[in-house]
């Protein structure tokens, strides 16, 4: 895996605020990538971010994951859907050109 790409996703990660979250799509977009690269990025270096914030395009979380996401959701204050699965993302996702531009600056070194 090619080390300047795992380092734009894991900086985009941790760009995002407590409280919201990002889709895997929404990362891909930023760093010029493909969905599945980014779970593979976290799947293998991403445990020292909050992956817990990273969440399909519905909002939902990763399945084999999702118990540990939701005891950080709710410290953070992210509400589940009823349907468990994950959150609201419309409601709860992170403002995304407020993030480009910060992640454009925070892999400007790169």
């Amino acid at each position: 895996m090619d080390d300047v790409l795992v380092e734009k996703v894991l900086r985009a990660v941790e760009l995002v605020p407590s409280g919201r979250v990002i889709s895997y799509g929404d990362i891909a977009a930023l760093v010029g990538t493909g969905p599945r690269h980014v779970g593979t990025v976290l799947r293998e270096y991403g445990s020292t971010v909050a992956w817990w914030r990273v969440v399909n395009a519905s909002g939902d979380a990763p399945k084999h994951k999702r118990q540990a996401a939701f005891e950080h959701w709710r410290d953070e204050g992210i509400p589940i859907k009823p349907n468990g699965l994950g959150c609201r993302i419309a409601e709860q996702r992170v403002d995304l050109e407020e993030l480009a531009r910060a992640h454009a600056a925070a892999v400007a070194d790169l």
